[in-house]
């Protein structure tokens, strides 16, 4: 595989991140207060970075298992399959936190979280220990698993504190 190749391979997962952060920044420049703009990015963020990029995983691990396979360095295993469905849990959670309240995309974030993070570890792991540079195992998609629960985390603890405080009510 010739450098340039590598190099857009490697790099295609960051265009699920900078696509939904362009269209919220760009969405978000016209809205009046502050919670309208952090809603503006968290349903960016649940469609776009979550949702469509699990939804765009999850058809590339069922369609194309053989691409996928040789992008992270693995051999063709009934491993793939489960992290086709395993990303289809994430885009339908994405797609959820569109119109979810806060604690549920809080909950959507550390739920991501725990599955994206941990394929951190294993691809970290992978590239250190048996040398697999595959573009699909130590580029983008390292950015992608770290950044998109974590957004998701910090905008959903953004979203809680700008909330106003519930009032207590007196029996």
């Amino acid at each position: 595989m010739d450098t340039t190749s590598y190099l857009l391979q490697s790099a295609f997962p960051v265009i699920w991140i900078l696509v939904p952060a362009v269209g919220a920044y760009l969405k978000a420049r016209r809205a009046d207060t502050p919670a309208a703009k952090l809603e503006i990015w968290q349903r960016w963020w649940g469609i776009g970075a979550m949702g469509i990029g699990s939804l765009w995983m999850t058809v590339a691990f069922l369609v194309f298992p053989d691409v996928m396979a040789e992008a992270i360095g693995f051999p063709r295993t009934p491993f793939l399959f489960e992290i086709a469905f395993a990303n289809l849990g994430l885009a339908i959670m994405g797609f959820r936190a569109a119109s979810a309240g806060t604690r549920e995309r809080l909950t959507i974030g550390l739920g991501a979280g725990m599955f994206l993070w941990g394929a951190v570890v294993g691809h970290v792991y992978q590239w250190f220990a048996n040398g697999d540079h595959a573009p699909g195992n130590t580029g983008g998609v390292l950015v992608t698993d770290i950044l998109i629960p974590a957004v998701m985390i910090a905008l959903a603890v953004r979203a809680r504190r700008l909330a106003p405080a519930p009032t207590a009510h007196l029996v």
